[in-house]
């Protein structure tokens, strides 16, 4: 179940607001749980108890971890939550791919499990470790009601697609939190935002990069048309899964972190990273590069830890080396930027910046979405005219025109003018008790009519 099915929207998140909000606070938390562990069993009936085994083995540990703080009971604690989670993630996620490694390297024919992916066990996997590892740095304490664990980790709105939300950031809204009319008014509002840039814009956008993909007649303008779609695709439809969740956490009293802020209008790549997946970069930071020694090391250690981070977040997207050379590909351009481009950057105009990281960022999403090495070469040299395909067709004129509305809208979307006009408006009594309501009400009527009248609603993150 994904939060723009119709299922979710008409049956499970009514029914679950209304359990909600008519039980007493200190059952609330069980319904939440229960809640969220049947809106995960209704796509992964099996896997909900793997989830369960990690947030039950996980609990039991902490517990360890927090009565021996530094002692070497602890410490086999803390080995045994990392090695049992990373385990999992690996044997589910990696197992197929490095089977197929094995075979092409030592022409062995071991038989790939072709094992079905848990969805959000990346995500919830992060969580995982960052409560363990936090209560073994002494940063939080253990968590000794398992009802508040089991929720936090399993909890509905941000468990599939993020963000990562770390236990120390909300815990005390697991026994604490508040609810108001106002907090549950403004989580609805940056709901409906979401779900308006899911389904209006990258649902509509998506068909675009489908369209240049599936083309018997490609062209150069229509390989670039594609790739534009995507890049506006992903921001719209990861970015709008973001608001969601966090417009689903402020209704029932949680205030998840923020996951994107508005990249596209970065100047360079480290900036874009900056704006981008916001939770995951941080979580990257904080568990892998600063516990290697981040940038206090000597300049190859460093290099070291860059390269480590980066190829770790490329595998975390997808067990393919697709996504590895991705990852890559971004480890070398933040080394430079470190070492030396950022300089040269800075004396260039701001538009010429602003035009570079674009590029760089629609060159990686072909890397990204793209599954085979000659995809993304054929792809890579129809963008840039290297595989004899004409600058333009008719085909690529047509869905130009076709969807010209279409991406003046995301590339405003895109950039914080909105944001930025609300933020300057939005505080006008009439503004806040007329046209806010009215807006959000057409974008979710607008949603649901897109939804009830049409079959295309992809999931993007199933690889992760």
């Amino acid at each position: 179940m994904v939060f723009s099915s119709l299922e979710f929207l008409f049956l499970f998140l009514p029914v679950m607001l209304l359990a909600y909000f008519s039980v007493p606070w200190r059952l609330k938390n069980i319904v939440l749980l229960l809640g969220s562990l049947f809106f995960y069993a209704w796509g992964e009936p099996v896997y909900v108890l793997l989830m369960l085994f990690s947030i039950t083995i996980n609990y039991f540990l902490a517990l360890v971890i927090d009565r021996s703080p530094g002692t070497a009971k602890a410490k086999a604690a803390i080995v045994t939550s990392i090695a049992t989670s990373l385990l999992l993630l690996g044997y589910f996620k990696y197992a197929g791919f490095v089977v197929g490694i094995i075979n092409d390297v030592f022409g062995t024919d071991i038989t790939d499990p072709h094992l079905p992916l848990p969805i959000g066990i990346s995500f919830y996997t992060f969580q995982v470790l960052s409560y363990t590892i936090d209560v073994y740095r002494g940063r939080v304490p253990a968590q000794h009601n398992f009802i508040a664990l089991a929720m936090y980790i399993s909890l509905f709105p941000q468990l599939i697609a993020g963000p990562i939300v770390r236990y120390k950031d909300i815990v005390a809204d697991l026994t604490g939190r508040s609810h108001s009319l106002a907090l549950f008014s403004e989580g609805a509002q940056r709901f409906v935002v979401g779900l308006a840039k899911k389904v209006l814009i990258a649902n509509g956008i998506g068909q675009l990069w489908e369209a240049a993909i599936a083309t018997s007649e490609p062209s150069v303008a229509l390989a670039w048309l594609g790739i534009v779609a995507f890049t506006f695709q992903i921001y719209f439809d990861f970015s709008g899964y973001s608001d969601m969740a966090i417009g689903l956490g402020r209704m029932v009293g949680f205030r998840f972190p923020e996951n994107f802020d508005y990249p596209y209008i970065s100047q360079t790549v480290t900036e874009f990273w900056r704006r981008w997946h916001i939770s995951l970069g941080q979580w990257f930071r904080d568990y892998v590069y600063i516990p290697l020694g981040g940038n206090r090391v000597s300049y190859a250690k460093w290099v070291r830890n860059v390269f480590v981070v980066w190829f770790l977040t490329g595998l975390w997207h997808g067990a393919a080396w697709s996504f590895a050379l991705w990852g890559v590909y971004f480890g070398v351009l933040l080394w430079m930027e470190r070492s030396f481009l950022a300089t040269v950057l800075a004396r260039l105009p701001r538009p010429l910046r602003h035009i570079y990281v674009l590029l760089i960022i629609m060159i990686s999403w072909t890397l990204f979405q793209l599954d085979t090495p000659g995809q993304i070469l054929g792809y890579l040299g129809d963008m840039f005219g290297l595989s004899g395909v004409p600058l333009g067709n008719a085909e690529a004129a047509y869905l130009f025109r076709s969807n010209l509305v279409l991406l003046f809208v995301a590339t405003i979307g895109s950039m914080p003018i909105l944001r930025n006009l609300n933020r300057r408006i939005g505080t006008k009594p009439v503004v806040q008790r007329a046209a806010l309501p009215v807006a959000h009400g057409f974008l979710l009527v607008a949603s649901y009519a897109y939804l009830v009248d049409s079959s295309f609603n992809p999931f993007l993150y199933f690889r992760f």
